[in-house]
Protein backbone atom coordinates (compact mmCIF):
# COMPACT_ATOMS: atom_id res chain seq x y z
CA UNK A 1 0.00 0.00 0.00
CA UNK A 2 1.08 3.57 -0.66
CA UNK A 3 -0.35 6.95 0.24
CA UNK A 4 -0.73 9.53 -2.51
CA UNK A 5 -1.72 13.16 -1.96
CA UNK A 6 -3.73 15.65 -3.99
CA UNK A 7 -3.12 19.32 -3.09
CA UNK A 8 -5.95 21.78 -2.44
CA UNK A 9 -5.78 25.40 -3.55
CA UNK A 10 -7.32 28.33 -1.67
CA UNK A 11 -9.16 30.12 -4.49
CA UNK A 12 -8.70 33.58 -2.96
CA UNK A 13 -5.08 33.51 -1.76
CA UNK A 14 -3.84 31.07 -4.45
CA UNK A 15 -1.94 29.16 -1.76
CA UNK A 16 -1.82 25.42 -1.20
CA UNK A 17 -3.64 25.01 2.10
CA UNK A 18 -4.33 21.29 2.26
CA UNK A 19 -3.98 17.85 0.74
CA UNK A 20 -6.28 14.86 0.46
CA UNK A 21 -4.61 11.57 1.37
CA UNK A 22 -5.58 8.74 -0.97
CA UNK A 23 -4.61 5.10 -0.58
CA UNK A 24 -3.12 3.19 -3.51
CA UNK A 25 -2.27 -0.49 -3.91
CA UNK A 26 0.90 -1.10 -5.90
CA UNK A 27 0.34 -4.60 -7.25
CA UNK A 28 3.51 -6.31 -8.60
CA UNK A 29 1.74 -7.54 -11.75
CA UNK A 30 -1.27 -5.24 -12.21
CA UNK A 31 0.47 -1.98 -11.32
CA UNK A 32 -1.21 0.83 -9.38
CA UNK A 33 -4.75 -0.09 -8.36
CA UNK A 34 -7.11 2.73 -7.27
CA UNK A 35 -9.08 2.48 -4.02
CA UNK A 36 -12.44 2.22 -5.80
CA UNK A 37 -11.35 -1.27 -6.86
CA UNK A 38 -9.83 -2.67 -3.67
CA UNK A 39 -11.50 -0.80 -0.79
CA UNK A 40 -14.88 -2.60 -1.20
CA UNK A 41 -13.06 -5.94 -1.08
CA UNK A 42 -11.10 -4.85 1.99
CA UNK A 43 -14.40 -3.84 3.61
CA UNK A 44 -15.90 -7.28 2.93
CA UNK A 45 -12.83 -9.13 4.24
CA UNK A 46 -12.61 -7.01 7.39
CA UNK A 47 -9.19 -5.62 6.47
CA UNK A 48 -10.31 -2.02 6.19
CA UNK A 49 -9.90 -1.19 9.89
CA UNK A 50 -6.19 -2.01 9.98
CA UNK A 51 -5.65 -0.44 6.54
CA UNK A 52 -7.52 2.70 7.59
CA UNK A 53 -5.47 3.10 10.76
CA UNK A 54 -2.27 2.64 8.76
CA UNK A 55 -3.42 5.32 6.30
CA UNK A 56 -4.09 7.70 9.18
CA UNK A 57 -0.66 7.04 10.71
CA UNK A 58 1.13 7.45 7.37
CA UNK A 59 -0.71 10.65 6.45
CA UNK A 60 0.11 12.27 9.81
CA UNK A 61 3.75 11.19 9.52
CA UNK A 62 4.04 12.63 6.00
CA UNK A 63 2.42 15.91 7.11
CA UNK A 64 5.00 16.29 9.87
CA UNK A 65 7.83 15.41 7.48
CA UNK A 66 6.72 18.24 5.17
CA UNK A 67 6.80 20.67 8.09
CA UNK A 68 10.33 19.56 9.01
CA UNK A 69 11.30 20.05 5.36
CA UNK A 70 10.30 23.70 5.82
CA UNK A 71 6.91 23.82 4.11
CA UNK A 72 4.04 25.82 5.63
CA UNK A 73 1.48 23.84 7.59
CA UNK A 74 -1.34 22.35 5.50
CA UNK A 75 -4.47 20.48 6.53
CA UNK A 76 -4.27 16.77 5.69
CA UNK A 77 -7.61 15.13 4.89
CA UNK A 78 -7.97 11.37 5.35
CA UNK A 79 -10.98 9.37 4.19
CA UNK A 80 -12.88 7.22 6.68
CA UNK A 81 -14.66 4.16 5.31
CA UNK A 82 -18.17 3.34 6.57
CA UNK A 83 -16.75 0.34 8.44
CA UNK A 84 -14.19 2.56 10.18
CA UNK A 85 -16.93 5.01 11.08
CA UNK A 86 -18.79 2.18 12.81
CA UNK A 87 -15.70 0.94 14.65
CA UNK A 88 -15.78 1.08 18.45
CA UNK A 89 -12.07 1.91 18.49
CA UNK A 90 -12.27 4.89 16.11
CA UNK A 91 -11.91 7.61 18.77
CA UNK A 92 -9.09 5.75 20.52
CA UNK A 93 -7.35 5.19 17.17
CA UNK A 94 -7.52 8.89 16.27
CA UNK A 95 -6.18 9.92 19.69
CA UNK A 96 -3.37 7.36 19.50
CA UNK A 97 -2.27 8.48 16.03
CA UNK A 98 -2.29 12.16 17.01
CA UNK A 99 -0.30 11.48 20.18
CA UNK A 100 2.26 9.22 18.51
CA UNK A 101 2.77 11.51 15.51
CA UNK A 102 2.68 14.82 17.35
CA UNK A 103 0.57 16.41 14.59
CA UNK A 104 -1.65 19.28 15.70
CA UNK A 105 -5.29 18.08 15.66
CA UNK A 106 -6.33 21.19 13.72
CA UNK A 107 -4.12 20.02 10.84
CA UNK A 108 -6.06 16.77 10.46
CA UNK A 109 -9.42 16.49 8.73
CA UNK A 110 -11.46 13.31 8.37
CA UNK A 111 -13.65 12.86 5.30
CA UNK A 112 -16.87 10.88 5.65
CA UNK A 113 -19.64 10.04 3.21
CA UNK A 114 -23.29 10.99 3.42
CA UNK A 115 -24.20 7.31 3.58
CA UNK A 116 -22.01 6.72 6.64
CA UNK A 117 -23.62 9.47 8.71
CA UNK A 118 -27.17 8.84 7.52
CA UNK A 119 -27.12 5.15 8.42
CA UNK A 120 -27.57 6.12 12.08
CA UNK A 121 -27.85 9.92 12.33
CA UNK A 122 -28.10 10.18 16.12
CA UNK A 123 -25.06 8.00 16.75
CA UNK A 124 -23.19 9.77 13.97
CA UNK A 125 -23.87 13.21 15.44
CA UNK A 126 -22.57 12.12 18.85
CA UNK A 127 -19.46 10.53 17.36
CA UNK A 128 -18.73 13.55 15.18
CA UNK A 129 -19.07 15.91 18.14
CA UNK A 130 -16.49 13.84 20.04
CA UNK A 131 -14.09 14.09 17.10
CA UNK A 132 -14.66 17.84 16.72
CA UNK A 133 -14.05 18.32 20.46
CA UNK A 134 -10.60 16.83 19.87
CA UNK A 135 -9.89 19.70 17.46
CA UNK A 136 -10.02 17.55 14.32
CA UNK A 137 -11.86 18.83 11.24
CA UNK A 138 -14.72 16.93 9.58
CA UNK A 139 -15.65 17.00 5.90
CA UNK A 140 -18.71 15.51 4.21
CA UNK A 141 -17.42 13.97 0.98
CA UNK A 142 -19.13 13.86 -2.45
CA UNK A 143 -21.95 16.05 -1.20
CA UNK A 144 -25.06 15.96 -3.34
CA UNK A 145 -24.73 12.37 -4.56
CA UNK A 146 -26.28 10.49 -1.63
CA UNK A 147 -29.18 11.34 0.60
CA UNK A 148 -28.72 15.07 -0.02
CA UNK A 149 -30.90 15.98 2.93
CA UNK A 150 -29.89 19.59 3.45
CA UNK A 151 -31.78 19.77 6.73
CA UNK A 152 -29.43 17.20 8.22
CA UNK A 153 -26.36 19.34 7.61
CA UNK A 154 -27.14 21.56 10.58
CA UNK A 155 -27.30 18.55 12.92
CA UNK A 156 -23.73 17.45 12.26
CA UNK A 157 -20.68 19.43 13.50
CA UNK A 158 -19.01 19.51 10.10
CA UNK A 159 -16.26 21.94 9.13
CA UNK A 160 -16.18 21.27 5.38
CA UNK A 161 -18.54 20.35 2.54
CA UNK A 162 -17.01 18.83 -0.59
CA UNK A 163 -18.89 19.30 -3.86
CA UNK A 164 -18.84 16.12 -5.92
CA UNK A 165 -16.97 16.15 -9.22
CA UNK A 166 -20.11 15.16 -11.14
CA UNK A 167 -21.51 18.67 -10.55
CA UNK A 168 -18.20 20.23 -11.64
CA UNK A 169 -18.18 18.21 -14.89
CA UNK A 170 -21.61 19.60 -15.78
CA UNK A 171 -20.77 23.24 -15.01
CA UNK A 172 -20.34 24.46 -18.56
CA UNK A 173 -23.55 23.07 -20.10
CA UNK A 174 -25.92 22.46 -17.20
CA UNK A 175 -27.69 25.41 -15.58
CA UNK A 176 -29.14 23.08 -12.94
CA UNK A 177 -25.65 21.98 -11.88
CA UNK A 178 -24.60 25.63 -11.54
CA UNK A 179 -27.71 26.38 -9.47
CA UNK A 180 -26.99 23.43 -7.18
CA UNK A 181 -23.36 24.49 -6.72
CA UNK A 182 -24.43 28.04 -5.90
CA UNK A 183 -26.96 26.71 -3.41
CA UNK A 184 -24.46 24.39 -1.70
CA UNK A 185 -21.94 27.22 -1.36
CA UNK A 186 -24.50 29.64 0.08
CA UNK A 187 -25.96 27.08 2.48
CA UNK A 188 -22.57 25.85 3.67
CA UNK A 189 -21.29 29.35 4.33
CA UNK A 190 -24.49 30.12 6.19
CA UNK A 191 -23.74 27.14 8.44
CA UNK A 192 -20.13 28.33 8.87
CA UNK A 193 -18.67 25.53 6.77
CA UNK A 194 -15.88 25.70 4.22
CA UNK A 195 -16.61 24.52 0.66
CA UNK A 196 -14.16 22.47 -1.40
CA UNK A 197 -14.77 21.54 -5.04
CA UNK A 198 -13.40 18.25 -6.37
CA UNK A 199 -12.43 17.30 -9.90
CA UNK A 200 -11.34 20.69 -11.27
CA UNK A 201 -9.97 20.16 -14.76
CA UNK A 202 -10.30 23.52 -16.54
CA UNK A 203 -9.61 27.20 -15.91
CA UNK A 204 -13.27 27.96 -16.67
CA UNK A 205 -14.41 25.68 -13.84
CA UNK A 206 -11.87 27.25 -11.50
CA UNK A 207 -12.92 30.81 -12.34
CA UNK A 208 -16.62 30.02 -11.98
CA UNK A 209 -16.07 28.55 -8.52
CA UNK A 210 -13.81 31.40 -7.44
CA UNK A 211 -16.30 34.05 -8.58
CA UNK A 212 -19.13 32.26 -6.78
CA UNK A 213 -17.39 32.08 -3.43
CA UNK A 214 -16.05 28.51 -3.32
CA UNK A 215 -13.20 28.36 -0.80
CA UNK A 216 -10.89 25.64 -2.11
CA UNK A 217 -10.45 23.40 -5.12
CA UNK A 218 -8.62 20.22 -6.03
CA UNK A 219 -8.29 18.34 -9.29
CA UNK A 220 -6.06 17.49 -12.21
CA UNK A 221 -5.94 21.14 -13.29
CA UNK A 222 -3.81 21.77 -10.23
CA UNK A 223 -2.20 18.41 -9.52
CA UNK A 224 -3.12 14.73 -9.71
CA UNK A 225 -2.66 12.55 -6.61
CA UNK A 226 1.08 11.89 -6.24
CA UNK A 227 3.38 10.14 -3.73
CA UNK A 228 4.47 12.06 -0.61
CA UNK A 229 7.84 13.18 -1.97
CA UNK A 230 6.29 14.44 -5.21
CA UNK A 231 3.57 16.26 -3.26
CA UNK A 232 6.26 17.87 -1.13
CA UNK A 233 8.19 19.00 -4.22
CA UNK A 234 5.01 20.30 -5.88
CA UNK A 235 4.12 22.38 -2.81
CA UNK A 236 7.67 23.70 -2.59
CA UNK A 237 7.64 24.74 -6.28
CA UNK A 238 4.23 26.35 -5.91
CA UNK A 239 5.47 28.30 -2.91
CA UNK A 240 8.59 29.49 -4.75
CA UNK A 241 6.58 30.54 -7.81
CA UNK A 242 4.07 32.39 -5.69
CA UNK A 243 6.67 34.49 -3.95
CA UNK A 244 9.09 34.84 -6.85
CA UNK A 245 9.70 38.50 -7.77
CA UNK A 246 7.79 39.65 -10.79
CA UNK A 247 9.78 40.09 -14.00
CA UNK A 248 8.13 43.46 -14.45
CA UNK A 249 8.90 44.64 -10.89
Amino acid sequence: LEMHYQPKLNLQTQRIVGVEALMRWHHPALGMIPPVQFIPIAEELGLILSMGKWALEQACADALAWQKFGLPEVVTSVNLSPRQFESRTLIADIKAVLESSGLEPSLLELEITEGAVMANPEHAAELLRTIRDMGVGLAIDDFGTGYSSLSYLKHFPLSTVKIDRSFINDLSQDADARALIDGIITLSHGLRMKVVAEGIETVAQLEYLRSHGCDEAQGYWLCKPVPADEARDFMARHLRNQFAPSVLA
